[in-house]
């Protein structure tokens, strides 16, 4: 599978996807990587106030953990290039003008945009849209 750095081909072939669980970050004041790994965090991020955890709302308040906000996760499946250039700005930029926010993590393979949960089915289409655009 080879990384696409082609601006309009990656919006052609974005082929969102949300996923079925609702998402929260949390922040554990000095965590070290594996803090919580019952959790099975999707995402952590080692920050110098503590590790941002991205877990379900599930996990999170089995813990008993404080966040702020619930999201969704959509999952472009297109094989973005960790050196593309403009995805973010595009698909931020057309959830931006409909008053969606986005916190966006880049994997290896794909990128994942974490948009409030009474949005996600807004921001979903929206994507499709701007993939039947180009």
């Amino acid at each position: 599978m080879t990384p696409e750095t082609d601006l309009a081909t990656l919006i052609t072939n974005l082929r969102p996807e949300i996923r079925p669980a609702t998402y929260v970050f949390c922040n554990l004041a000095d965590a070290k990587y594996g803090a919580l790994a019952q959790t099975q965090p999707l995402a952590c991020f080692a920050e110098a106030e503590g590790l941002t955890l991205v877990i379900t709302q599930e996990s999170a308040e089995l813990e008993g953990l404080s966040y702020q906000g619930t999201f969704r996760c959509l999952s472009l499946q297109i094989h973005s290039s960790l050196e593309a250039v403009g995805l973010t700005a595009a698909v931020t930029s057309e959830l931006a003008s409909h008053g969606i926010s986005a916190n966006v993590i880049a994997a290896f393979y794909h990128d994942h945009l974490f948009v409030p949960s009474r949005q996600a089915d807004l921001a979903l289409r929206l994507l499709e849209s701007m993939s039947g655009r180009q």
